[in-house]
């Protein structure tokens, strides 16, 4: 059984149009995940040369909008994109290199935490980013 999914079937179940820019998008964000605009754009361009940036734009952001791509952006960082949605899961992020990791969430249902007011908000998800130094930034003692 295959794990790489039907891009075409997964924009049809978004009621997206199939097109070449989605598709390849698509592709881009599961092949690297945490990708910024200009990398996704890069891995596009490999398959599609002729494709413009609004293009993987107008992409990223309808993907994102269906909830077929998830958009984060730590503080400090470009925004970046991964395919691992539908669940409230965290990152982790190296403070010297950027690396960024998924981190299951650490107790619990989402949305991971209980707010300790929710101030009246029906809360549906719950953001966390871990900071510290990757294990190669680690090894090398940057920081």
């Amino acid at each position: 059984m295959s794990t790489t999914p039907d891009f075409q079937q997964l924009l049809r179940g978004a009621a997206l149009r199939v097109t070449r820019p989605r598709v390849a998008v698509l592709t881009a964000v599961y092949a690297h995940p945490h990708a910024d605009t200009d990398s996704i754009i890069g891995a596009v361009r490999s398959d599609l040369p002729e494709v413009s940036h609004q293009a993987v734009y107008d992409s990223l952001h309808a993907l994102t909008a269906t909830g077929l791509v998830r958009r984060i952006q730590p503080a400090g960082s470009v925004a970046r994109y991964e395919s691992r949605v539908g669940d409230n899961h965290h990152h982790v992020v190296c403070r010297n290199c950027g690396l960024i990791a998924d981190v299951d969430c650490a107790v619990g249902d989402a949305p991971c935490l209980t707010a300790s007011d929710d101030h009246g908000f029906s809360i549906d998800e719950a953001e966390v980013v871990y900071w510290g130094l990757c294990p190669d930034c680690s090894a090398t003692g940057d920081s």
